[in-house]
C-alpha cells in the first residue's frame, strides 16, 4: 500500500505543475478481460498418473481512475489505478475411480499503467490514438481451497504468488478512438493488450486418500486482450475568485 500512495504523490506533483497550454485530463475506465489463445495461455492442463487437473481462464473485468497528462498537442502521458478480477474454472478428477470435483475461484490484482499516447487527429471531435508502457501489477492474495478434507478423499488447489513477486509488471498495449466534446468531456472506445513479464501465479493442485498423495504442479501465465471503455470529465474554468471582498477590503 506504500507503494501505490507513492504513485499517488507522484500523479498529484504532475497536476499541479502541468503546463497551461496543453490541459490534462481526469477520467474513469471500464475494461473487459478476454482470455485469448492468440496471445498467451488460457488453460492449463496437468496430470501425474490417475490424477488430471485443469485450470481455465473465463471473462473478468478491470475498472479505475485514469489521469492524462498532456506532453504536447499530440503526445500525452496515461496513468492511473485499476481493480482487475480474473475469474477461473478448476476441476481436478480421478476417471479411473469416477472421482470429479470443480470450482470457480476469483483472482484479485490492482494495476498501475504507466503509458506513452500518441494522438491522430482525424476531425474537429474525432481522434484515434495508440499507447504503449507498461502496467506496475500488485497481487495482494492468492487462491486455493480444500474441498471434502474430512472425507475418505480430498482434493486441494492453491495458486499462490511468492511474496517476492507480488509486485511485477506487464507489457500494455492499446489502440483505440475517441470522441471529443467541450461541454460533455471525452468518449473513448478502444482495445489493449496485456502480456505479464513474470507466470500471474503458480498452481498447485493435490489428490489425497489416506496418506497417499498426488499432486500437479506449473505456472500460470494470464495474459488477455479487453475491450476499454474511457470517459474523461469536462475542463471546468472559474471565471474569477469564489471569494467575494468584505466589507474591510
Amino acid at each position: 500500500m506504500r507503494f501505490i500512495g507513492v504513485i499517488f504523490i507522484f500523479i498529484s506533483m504532475m497536476s499541479f505543475s502541468q503546463s497551461n497550454r496543453v490541459p490534462s485530463y481526469f477520467g474513469i475506465q471500464y475494461q473487459s478481460v478476454i482470455p485469448n489463445d492468440l496471445i498467451g495461455q488460457t488453460s492449463l492442463s496437468m496430470t501425474n498418473e490417475s490424477f488430471n487437473s485443469s485450470i481455465q481462464q473465463r471473462l473478468g473485468y478491470s475498472m479505475g481512475a485514469t489521469v492524462r497528462f498532456g506532453i504536447t498537442d499530440l503526445i500525452a502521458f496515461e496513468t492511473g489505478i485499476n481493480f482487475t478480477k480474473r475469474n477461473f474454472d478448476i476441476t481436478m478428477e480421478l476417471p479411473d475411480s469416477n472421482l470429479v470435483v470443480s470450482d470457480q475461484p476469483s483472482f484479485i490484482e490492482y494495476n498501475i499503467p504507466l503509458n506513452c499516447l500518441i494522438y491522430i487527429k482525424m476531425s474537429r471531435e474525432w481522434y484515434a490514438n495508440a499507447s504503449l508502457g507498461v502496467a506496475v501489477t500488485y497481487k495482494p492474495s492468492s487462491i486455493g481451497r480444500q474441498i471434502n478434507p474430512e472425507g475418505l478423499h480430498s482434493f486441494i488447489y492453491d495458486g499462490y504468488v511468492d511474496f517476492r513477486k507480488k509486485i511485477g509488471a506487464d507489457f500494455n498495449g492499446n489502440v483505440g478512438f475517441e470522441y471529443r466534446t467541450r461541454k460533455s468531456g471525452f468518449f473513448y472506445l478502444g482495445g489493449s493488450v496485456r502480456l505479464p513479464f513474470s507466470p500471474l501465479f503458480i498452481i498447485l493442485t493435490k489428490y489425497q486418500n489416506q496418506g497417499y498423495d498426488l499432486v500437479n504442479l506449473d505456472e500460470f501465465n494470464g495474459s488477455y486482450l479487453s475491450v476499454d471503455l474511457k470517459y474523461f470529465f469536462p475542463i471546468t474554468r472559474s471565471n474569477g475568485s469564489s471569494f467575494k471582498p468584505g466589507p474591510i477590503e
